[in-house]
C-alpha cells in the first residue's frame, strides 16, 4: 500500500445494504460522518462509477469550514465502494 493510500476494514453488525447506504445517502453520511461537534453539509453527491461528491465539514462552535470532494472509483452496490478523497485547503492533511 502506498502512503497515500487508506484501506478500512470494519465488521459491522448490519446488513450490507444499510451499510451500503450509510455511505452512499447524503442523509446517512452527515448523521455519522463528521467528527464530534462538527456539522456535515452535502454538496454533491453522484454515487456511480467516476461519479463526484464534495461535502463540507462546519465547526459547530466557531462556525469555521472545511470542504472536501473526489470521484467514485469502483461502485458495487450493497458490497464494495471505493472513492478517492481530497482537502480543499492543500495545507490540510490527506492532500
Amino acid at each position: 500500500m502506498s502512503n497515500n493510500n487508506v484501506s478500512l476494514h470494519r465488521v459491522l453488525k448490519a446488513s450490507p445494504e444499510k451499510v451500503f447506504r450509510a455511505f452512499t445517502e447524503a442523509d446517512a453520511i452527515a448523521s455519522w460522518f463528521p467528527p464530534y461537534g462538527y456539522l456535515c453539509i452535502i454538496h454533491e453527491l453522484d454515487v456511480r462509477v467516476e461519479g463526484k461528491y464534495k461535502m463540507s465539514f462546519r465547526n459547530f462552535s466557531s462556525g469555521k469550514s472545511e470542504s472536501f470532494g473526489g470521484k467514485y472509483v469502483d461502485v458495487k452496490p450493497n458490497e464494495f465502494l471505493k472513492n478517492t478523497d481530497e482537502f480543499d485547503d492543500p495545507n490540510l492533511p490527506g492532500v
